[in-house]
């Protein structure tokens, strides 16, 4: 199978790098591309960049680059303190945006002409099957840098169900959306807001402890796949 994975920052590529073998790199549109394999899959791995905008763009980039099959968001995020903690792995059971809102006829978190819930192909038994210890939850997706307690509270309010942040998958699930490719999210919590600690000094501390471990779960989720 062609599988595409993207990434929006350097140290969430340079954790993933090291799983591709046979690997070879490409420039197109001042994007690099590098290609390989994991397991008996072709794979393409790309930095976007940070944001929606930078996310939506390279993902469409991607697709009309390299066809592939299946997409695959992956990297770091923040946790709402609700199912999962920091070090945890979380697969997206659905993908929603947290910043949205177009007005009459559509309700917070909604695209219009979208779902508010970008759903995740992947069901509750094949996630078993990868036999590794994860959390499953909605993924909520904005242009902010969650770091307060509030921000995360109006997360809530917005998506209820979220058990992490980020600032990109949003806009790859609505892109993949769009184009009729199934796309998948997974996310390491690296850090979580709250009242009585400092999370940004937890998500430095993170990438110098960062755990090489958490970024080979996408070896397991390739295996199902």
């Amino acid at each position: 199978m062609n599988i595409a994975i993207i990434v929006a920052m350097t140290k969430e590529l340079e954790l993933l790098l090291p799983l591709l073998h046979n690997t070879s790199r490409t420039t197109v549109n001042d994007y690099t591309y590098h290609t390989g394999t994991i397991g008996h899959h072709e794979v393409t791995v790309m930095q976007c960049g940070i944001g929606k905008v930078n996310a939506a763009v390279g993902t469409l980039t991607l697709i009309d680059t390299f066809h592939p099959a299946i997409i695959i968001n992956t990297g770091v995020a923040g946790g709402t303190g609700h199912g999962a903690s920091i070090g945890d792995v979380v697969i997206a059971s659905a993908v929603a945006y947290h910043d949205v809102w177009c007005g009459p006829g559509t309700v917070p978190g909604q695209a219009a002409g979208c779902p508010l819930y970008f759903e995740s192909p992947l069901t509750p038994g094949t996630i078993e099957r990868m036999g590794a210890d994860l959390r499953r939850g909605v993924v909520a997706s904005g242009d902010i840098f969650v770091s307060r307690t509030e921000e995360v509270q109006h997360i809530l309010e917005v998506i209820p169900e979220a058990v992490a942040v980020d600032m990109e998958s949003g806009a790859i699930a609505q892109v993949c959306h769009l184009k009729n490719i199934p796309f998948l999210c997974m996310r390491v919590i690296s850090d979580a807001p709250g009242a009585t600690h400092d999370n940004i000094a937890q998500y430095e501390n993170f990438w110098e402890d960062a755990p090489r471990h958490t970024f080979d779960v996408l070896h397991r989720l390739l295996e199902v796949l």
